[in-house]
């Protein structure tokens, strides 16, 4: 593959270090050189997301090699405590838990943000549709992935639940029914590009937070109480909404395979939500109770990025 071949397969730069970290990826520039100071909230987002890539499946044409590369590691590092910090800085933790399900569930409920899904549900036109497809789609084509990271890091009874939700996640063992697989056939049906990650360069900030907080979440043994409470506040907080999305594309004649990716996760997620929260995050803290707070962390920055997405296409739509 030539070097400009290899190229296409990657996202445009968005300021000096993400172009640095792409220079090393391409090989148009040794990895030894240091790396420069981020331009702007997006430049280091960008960076980390190309990193966190490796991790998964990496880019056509991109040495493999990479993904252990100590001046990449370091780098990747660095950016993350910065990432870190900032989630942590908008958390605050409960003042109190007496009922661990119940006070999540509860918590999760009082969230009160700006919905994407209701907007799709009454409002949204085809186009403003499209759009927010091609942006979730960095995270729907390789939906669950970063929740797997953490099967091996479990005992054994929170470890036994999380392999029942990913069991249904990954299709129950049909390659057709794979949830990630799912939405692809739906975009495609839609006339959009299913590969994986071909619209990284439309994805806003809030996008790329979103994926680079699951792969930070997962990557990290330590912060396997932040992936659980996100786990679970991800799957307690999608049914409804995903109820309300099938319903607009319907209003919107979309057609019938991208309105089955939802139709799947309305039924799936309402089980989902409980087997995450009373099967996987209570007989975790029960063994590790110093897990609590971080088990509130994640869950909030699932519910908090989530908010930062909505008004961010919400206000780019003039709602």
């Amino acid at each position: 593959m030539t070097q400009l071949d290899t190229r296409v397969t990657l996202p445009a730069a968005r300021g000096s270090l993400s172009e640095s970290v792409l220079a090393v990826l391409d090989g148009r520039q040794t990895h030894t050189v240091a790396f420069p100071t981020p331009d702007h909230r997006e430049d280091p987002q960008l960076a980390l997301w190309l990193l966190y890539e490796l991790c998964y499946r990496g880019f056509p044409g991109v040495a493999e090699e990479l993904e252990w590369d100590p001046a990449l590691l370091a780098l990747r590092r660095s950016l993350e405590e910065e990432f870190e910090a900032i989630l942590r800085s908008r958390f605050t933790p409960p003042e109190q838990v007496d009922d661990l399900a119940e006070d999540l569930f509860a918590y999760i409920e009082a969230f009160e943000g700006r919905s994407v899904a209701r907007f799709v549900h009454r409002d949204a036109d085809r186009d403003q549709v499209l759009r927010l497809l091609r942006v979730r789609s960095i995270y729907h084509l390789k939906e669950s992935d970063h929740v797997s990271w953490l099967i091996p890091r479990l005992p054994t009874v929170p470890k036994a639940a999380l392999m029942e939700v990913q069991f249904d996640e990954y299709g129950t063992g049909d390659p057709n029914r794979l949830h990630a697989h799912l939405f692809a056939r739906g975009m495609a049906a839609c006339g959009l590009d299913p590969t994986e990650n071909a619209y990284v360069d439309e994805a806003p900030v809030e996008v790329l937070e979103q994926n680079n907080a699951m792969s930070l979440f997962g990557l990290h043994r330590r912060l396997r109480g932040a992936a659980i409470g996100h786990f679970a506040a991800f799957e307690a907080s999608s049914s409804l909404p995903s109820r309300k999305v099938s319903q607009g594309l319907q209003r919107l004649g979309f057609p019938a395979e991208m309105i089955a990716y939802y139709d799947e996760h309305v039924e799936a997620d309402a089980v989902h939500e409980q087997l995450a929260v009373r099967s996987i995050v209570v007989p975790l803290v029960e063994e590790s109770p110093h897990l609590l707070e971080d088990v509130f962390l994640g869950a909030f920055t699932c519910m908090d990025l989530e908010d930062r997405f909505a008004e961010r296409m919400l206000t780019e739509f003039g709602r």
